[in-house]
């Protein structure tokens, strides 16, 4: 019997913070959780009493930092402080699951990578669509050639929002394409690499209540394609609409939604995705034309991600993700957050 892997969290203040600890929580034959870390009394105050923290010790970074056998600690403080936290942690000497985004310093991140690099140690990335069911599927027919040569991509992740959240969303540049389109550019960068332009376009749709910018649209230039990032906070049930539309010359890919509901008001198991293929020739099992293509619900939205990251702990397999993937997302992202064009030399 494989052996169980001491996990702590610190921060609360992260938006999915609170489903990663549910998440691991309902893997006990993986994961013993060992306690939760959050100095900032605020946080601790707004969501130091929801359920998924039920019943676990509220430590010190000190105290988890000292407990015998820890091995991984989530990193879910609030966006600002995810960089620093996760820097503490692994010249700790731990693995790390840290949400996203990675800030603006890409000295300081390129430093945290870093130092993973020569402890080598784990550092999983929140991006997450990574571990969904469809998504890989389309990952893995870019990859195989059985849309031929991609020349456009086309994404979208939207939604609506709460006064609070929109004051708290204010604080980054970028708005809208920092805090959500990360998702969609992690994707991006997966399938075509470093894009040589970057063009956007970030509107702000009711100035007169904040400096938020909440209607939001990157495009990326490569050689021989473009793709396109759209995130807007003002859209009415965006959910449904969240998308990954993958056009190659010899098929097309579109998940559309990405995961078919506002997941954070679901228990698992998730609904259904069923993408929409279309191609020039059979490949696989796939035959030429048009076909919905079935894959397997999800247990969770984080539940094969954190499995995974326990794999990759035990040495069991690599990480599909490296740390140069992950500096380019940064250096993407920040770029599409940007009010002039960028090229990326």
């Amino acid at each position: 019997m494989k052996h169980r892997i001491k996990i702590g969290q610190i921060g609360i203040g992260h938006n999915h913070g609170s489903e990663k600890m549910a998440t691991v929580r309902r893997l006990p034959e993986i994961f013993e959780v060992v306690g939760v870390v959050e100095p900032d009394p605020h946080w601790r105050q707004q969501r130091g009493e929801l359920p998924q923290y039920k019943n676990l010790p509220w430590l010190t970074e000190e105290q988890l930092f000292n407990t015998p056998g820890l091995q991984v600690v989530l990193v879910e403080s609030d966006v600002p402080d995810l960089v620093a936290t996760a820097k503490r942690c692994l010249e700790a000497g731990f693995h790390i699951h840290m949400d996203k985004p990675a800030g603006y310093d890409l000295l300081a991140y390129a430093d945290m990578l870093d130092n993973a690099r020569r402890k080598n140690l784990t550092v999983q990335l929140g991006y997450m669509f990574r571990s969904n069911p469809a998504v890989k599927l389309c990952l893995q027919f870019v990859r195989e050639g059985w849309l031929g040569n991609v020349f456009e991509i086309d994404t979208v992740m939207s939604r609506q929002m709460s006064r609070d959240y929109r004051n708290w969303m204010s604080q980054f540049k970028g708005g809208s394409m920092y805090i959500f389109g990360s998702h969609l550019i992690d994707l991006i960068v997966a399938m075509l690499g470093k894009p040589d332009r970057v063009t956007t376009y970030l509107q702000k749709t009711h100035p007169e209540l904040d400096d938020l910018e909440d209607n939001c649209l990157a495009v990326l230039e490569y050689p021989e394609a473009t793709a396109t990032v759209r995130s807007a906070v003002v859209e009415v049930d965006g959910f449904r609409r969240r998308q990954l539309v993958v056009c190659g010359d010899q098929g097309t890919m579109e998940i559309k939604p990405i995961e078919g509901c506002d997941v954070q008001k679901l228990d698992p198991p998730l609904p259904v995705v069923k993408p929409r293929l279309t191609l020039a020739k059979a490949c696989g099992p796939y035959h030429a034309g048009f076909q919905e293509v079935c894959v397997p619900a999800m247990s969770g939205r984080y539940t094969d991600q954190l499995s995974e990251l326990a794999s990759i702990v035990r040495n069991e397999i690599e990480n599909p993700f490296s740390l140069e993937h992950e500096m380019l997302v940064q250096q993407v992202l920040l770029a599409a957050c940007c009010d002039e064009p960028m090229i990326l030399n």
